[in-house]
């Protein structure tokens, strides 16, 4: 199983992406990942911002193949918690079929193309995060979520 994220434009501030780096890399003791980054929609003073969540969703749709398993993370999906994504992730690890594909939005969040291309969506909290501190709170939660299928000390409960 290969684990795919699609952010939309580059992790600022830095410290933001270092800390992705950080789980990224510790990812890969564990699976097989990949980051993708979409280039940010140029914005202009006409594009409003259910417009620049359409243009978004078409950028993303193209780097999603008809066999992907879906999962968007948005503010108003299906609460996660960690132990609730270890269960998910290991699911998908035993069917060996599943090509996860974690797709975290810009600040306007996502058409509704991507809900419906969608085959869930998750959300990482109740509290509204930005679309920056997603990226770095979702790659965590991966990393613990691997430390918990394998019985490491990473998770206390």
């Amino acid at each position: 199983m290969k684990i795919r994220v699609l952010f939309i434009g580059k992790t600022t501030p830095t410290f933001m992406a270092e800390g992705v780096d950080l789980y990224l890399n510790r990812l890969k003791h564990y699976c097989s990942i990949e980051i993708e980054v979409v280039p940010d929609v140029k914005r202009t003073p006409n594009l409003n911002p259910q417009k620049l969540a359409e243009l978004e969703a078409k950028l993303f749709l193209k780097r999603i193949k008809p066999i992907d398993h879906v999962v968007l993370l948005d503010e108003n999906g299906m609460l996660q918690d960690s132990v609730k994504m270890s269960n998910s992730l290991e699911k998908w690890m035993g069917t060996g079929t599943v090509n996860p594909v974690l797709v975290v939005g810009g600040a306007y969040g996502f058409d509704d193309s991507m809900r419906e291309r969608a085959n869930s969506i998750w959300s990482l909290s109740p509290m509204t995060f930005s679309h920056q501190l997603a990226r770095l709170v979702l790659m965590e939660q991966l990393y613990r979520s691997f430390t918990i299928i394998k019985g490491e000390p990473y998770h206390h409960k």
